[in-house]
């Protein structure tokens, strides 16, 4: 969520700034704008703000002229203040401080106060305003002190860009617990400096990244940027090249991200798997043989999407590994007294890496004694990444579209590598399951390219759910927490209300829902529980309700009044979960579509939830 772009040039910078926030979109935002040091119009600080698209920005922009060769810009999602003009970033102190932040102060009610008996005047409801206001009372003409000075009174996360109408060609920043990178500019850009929430809104302009860790400020200026850690002390951090995946915003034949990362998942699932030729522990770093010997269970925290896949790794691990494992929301998990279990191997999942809540119960953890630590994530240079002790890397490409698609799938193969290699490491997996569950696992792409062929089909059921306004998700025992993930898909991007309940469930209050006006979404693998899936099946067209089943090809279960059919190509045993829950994605994007929604930006959502 927000998005953050700086530049320092000596060019007019203002179209690489609205390109990079046109690559941030994918993280959700409500409001935008732009701040430049306007060097024609005497030195001012001049802005264009919208609660619109970015594209909207972009038109205002070129009617205004606004022009500038330093500049900060801005995506927004609203937290403090209601997503209009007056709260939209860039900030402002009295016409010569410009402030853009991610994150949220959480001492800005007091420091409000104490800046009002100082003089100053708020004209937002943000709590960002804040921080303006109080650089601006430190600046005594030098911003980067001014900022050191400010952020040292700040409690909270943030991420901000700030540059001064005193000072031309300078731009700072600071990060606590929020993302931010710093680039140099290389080949056409040489000499130019950037700042950004993401490398990924710096894809074309530069590839030289450098990723400021927690209590850093750094400037950057023409041809030079400096750092200082939390303490004051300058530091040097790692300049990396990175790829800044542009062509990953690159549509190409589909109408939407989303339909675009479905479709990507065969080859992200293989990207993922890519150089696993056997199991073993080292696969998730050098010390994972001694930690895998060491745990006596697994504690899963992450949020949203990933959650789901923790709730699937549950029975894998505990029915393959025989290790005890709990999985808990991890916006949850720190705010109740746990029993600590320091043999325990703590997991956390995250598409990015920067998840606010999941970083959090990672800290929490690791603070009650947990030393065993685990990220799953898709980005090498996270914040989780670093700090945790074992590391696998699901290799999903970037994921725009705000709905998870195969950044969840590719999570779940990653948890089921973790699985096998602990059971390999507790001598719970013989040679020949080892053999086929490689096998299976090296099958699945191919396996998920027949499911996406049924594309057709599940328009035409699509169709008929557009016009609903709730539907119930059914799963039984590895299987629910698809039907979870499935109803969670349907609610983000099509905004009907959804559910999902085991189906055993049923009978204990959610068949008083079942009319024929409510869709009952039924997974229905070939596996040890399909005759009591069956049994919950009839009570529901007993009542009326009409089902949608998912099924196996050898399920035995035929079309007939009120029972629609769709069968996939083949039963995957233990690894069902990731073949079943596409048909599940693509009805909730054609759903979407039949209705006329924002697929790729659901309202109120944001891709990269930075703040707690």
């Amino acid at each position: 969520m927000c998005g953050i772009v700086g530049a320092v040039t000596t060019r007019n910078i203002v179209p690489v700034l609205i390109e990079g926030l046109r690559r941030l979109e994918y993280r959700g935002y409500d409001s935008c704008g732009v701040a430049v040091h306007d060097a024609s119009g005497g030195g001012q600080l001049r802005r264009a703000r919208t609660v619109s698209r970015v594209a909207d920005l972009d038109a205002q922009v070129r009617e205004s002229g606004l022009t500038g060769s330093t500049g900060i810009c801005h995506t927004r999602w609203a937290t403090h203040g209601a997503p209009v003009t007056v709260n939209a970033h860039p900030i402002f102190s009295r016409d010569e401080i410009a402030v853009v932040h991610n994150g949220i102060i959480e001492n800005y009610e007091e420091l409000r106060t104490q800046l009002k008996t100082r003089g100053y005047k708020f004209e937002s409801a943000t709590d960002t305003e804040v921080i303006a206001h109080l650089i601006h009372s430190h600046y005594a003409g030098d911003l980067f002190t001014a900022v050191q000075r400010a952020v040292a009174e700040l409690r909270g996360a943030y991420a901000i860009a700030v540059f001064c109408k005193a000072e031309p060609l300078r731009v700072v920043g600071a990060r606590q617990g929020n993302p931010l990178v710093l680039g140099v500019g290389a080949g056409q850009s040489a000499g130019e400096t950037f700042l950004a929430s993401d490398a990924m809104a710096l894809a074309g302009t530069t590839d030289q990244i450098i990723y400021l860790e927690d209590g850093d400020v750094a400037e950057i200026g023409l041809g030079r940027y400096a750092i200082v850690d939390s303490g004051g002390k300058p530091v040097e951090r790692e300049l990396r090249t990175v790829s800044a995946y542009a062509g990953a915003v690159e549509l190409g034949p589909f109408q939407h991200f989303m339909q675009k990362e479905i479709f990507e998942q065969p080859q992200a699932i293989a990207d993922t798997l890519e150089g696993v030729a056997g199991i073993a522990p080292e696969i998730f770093g050098n010390t994972a043989k001694n930690v895998f010997a060491a745990v006596d269970a697994v504690h899963i925290y992450a949020c949203g999407t990933s959650y789901y896949s923790g709730l699937t790794a549950k029975f894998w691990l505990e029915a393959i590994v025989g290790l005890p494992t709990q999985v808990e929301v991890a916006s949850e998990y720190r705010y109740r007294a746990s029993v600590p279990n320091p043999r325990a191997l703590v997991v956390v999942i995250s598409q990015s890496g920067e998840t606010a809540d999941t970083l959090a119960a990672l800290k929490h953890a690791q603070s009650l004694g947990h030393a065993h630590t685990l990220a799953i994530c898709n980005v090498a240079s996270s914040a989780m990444a670093r700090q945790t002790e074992l590391l696998y890397l699901t290799r999903a490409g970037v994921e725009i579209g705000v709905a998870s698609t195969k950044a969840f799938t590719t999570q779940l193969a990653a948890l089921f590598l973790l699985t096998l290699a602990l059971a390999k490491s507790r001598g719970r997996l013989s040679a020949e399951d080892e053999a086929r569950h490689l096998k299976n696992l090296r099958h699945l792409p191919a396996a998920l390219a027949s499911v996406l062929a049924l594309e057709p089909r599940i328009i035409a059921w699509s169709e008929r759910f557009s016009h609903k306004e709730h539907a119930l998700f059914l799963g039984r025992g590895l299987h629910y927490p698809i039907a979870l993930e499935g109803a969670l898909k349907l609610k983000e991007i099509s905004y009907i209300h959804a559910e999902a309940y085991p189906a055993g469930e049923l009978k204990h209050g959610p068949l008083a829902l079942v009319t024929e006006a409510m869709p009952v979404v039924t997974i229905a693998p070939n596996d040890a529980l399909l005759e009591k899936l069956k049994s919950n099946m009839q009570e529901v067209r007993a009542r009326g309700g009409e089902l949608y089943v998912f099924a196996d090809a050898d399920s035995h279960i035929a079309s007939s009044d009120g029972v629609h059919v769709i069968r996939l190509p083949e039963h995957y045993g233990a690894l069902s979960p990731i073949l079943h829950v596409v048909p599940l994605q693509l009805l909730a994007y054609h759903t979407a579509l039949a209705r006329g929604t924002d697929v790729d930006k659901p309202r109120n959502l944001a891709k990269s939830v930075t703040v707690e």
